[in-house]
């Protein structure tokens, strides 16, 4: 029987306060769908930028959030490998994890390995895929490549350089302040670039002799394009999958010619469809952080209700990542 749950809904575009809790319907899976007593919800800019109307892609009135971690309750017809009972998490395109239940699609669900604490487990699920798609599949990354990692203390730029590391490669990672320094060193590179003081093609090249790197993993955009297409050897790969300082500006392709340089813009989705892959990709990832290969933390958890101070931390860049407690 359909019933009701609690849900944070923006009516409006504007600061964390549009950010509201309210009693919405809940209905019964249908066909090949899942129903959803939901535990932890990551917080991330993009649920900013959805708030603020920086990214107009959720229709309003709309519940936000792509991705959250919980326990199935009740299935619908012809779901078979979901059972009540399993803890998983997902990621939506559709939005709507900012709720305390929802109904999604079974082909979503990813079973969570035993040990992992729901709110870590959601954090960095989305985080992790994207890294790991980029080193395995973007370009694989193995023993004697040496790669750069651009902000590598934010979230997914701390599993890349992990990553990279454990297969073996060289690692260079960059930061934006001194204190940032350890972070990256503890997420496994081998040496620190502080981008607002050095100029980090130069300062890649004295680190490896004037050769380059093989790939410069970079989610920054604009500000740091240049440093990651001037730091690349011959044939090297700039692996451009996110513009959090905005997005790059028309340049001209045939500046890649000199050292036969590739770019590539990934995106997520085609590397965890179809549902095999999203398994065989969510059990790589949760057995790493079940085996502890991972750097893992939380930055703070909130209650769904306070999703707009989780907002106002994360916008103040206080250290995260954050999770609302379902």
């Amino acid at each position: 029987m359909a019933g009701t749950t609690e849900a944070i809904v923006i009516r409006a575009p504007g600061g964390p306060d549009v950010l509201q809790l309210e009693t919405v319907p809940l209905p019964d899976p249908g066909p090949g769908q899942v129903l959803l007593r939901q535990t932890a919800v990551p917080v991330n800019f993009h649920d900013i930028y959805v708030r603020s109307g920086a990214y107009q892609t959720l229709p309003l009135p709309g519940i936000p959030g792509l991705e959250a971690v919980g326990v199935v309750e009740s299935v619908g017809e012809g779901v078979a490998d979901v059972v009540p009972g399993d803890r998983v998490a997902y990621i939506d395109r559709h939005y709507g994890a900012y709720a305390r239940a929802r109904v999604i699609d079974a082909a979503l669900a990813a079973p969570v390995a035993g040990g992992i604490d729901d709110g870590v487990a959601a954090a960095w699920f989305l985080k992790g895929l994207t890294a790991q798609a980029l080193v395995d599949e973007v370009e694989p990354v193995h023993a004697g490549m040496t790669v750069l990692a651009q902000a590598a203390a934010g979230g997914v730029g701390q599993l890349v350089a992990r990553m990279a590391k454990l297969r073996g490669a060289t690692v260079i990672g960059t930061v934006g302040s001194p204190e940032k320094v350890a972070v990256a060193k503890t997420a496994g590179c081998d040496h620190v670039i502080l981008y607002r003081e050095e100029d980090v093609a130069a300062r890649v090249m004295e680190l490896t002799g004037g050769r380059g790197v093989d790939v410069s993993f970079d989610a920054v955009g604009k500000d740091s394009f240049e440093g990651s297409l001037g730091a690349l050897a011959l044939k090297g790969h700039l692996v451009h999958y996110g513009q959090a300082s905005g997005p790059i500006p028309p340049f001209d392709l045939s500046r890649l010619g000199a050292r036969s340089a590739k770019v590539s813009r990934p995106f997520l989705w085609p590397y965890i469809q179809p549902r095999e892959k999203l398994l065989s990709a969510s059990a790589s990832l949760f057995a790493a952080m079940a085996r502890g290969d991972l750097p893992l933390s939380l930055g703070g958890r909130f209650p769904l209700a306070d999703a707009g101070k989780a907002h106002a931390a994360l916008e103040a860049r206080q250290p995260g990542p954050f999770v609302l407690d379902c």
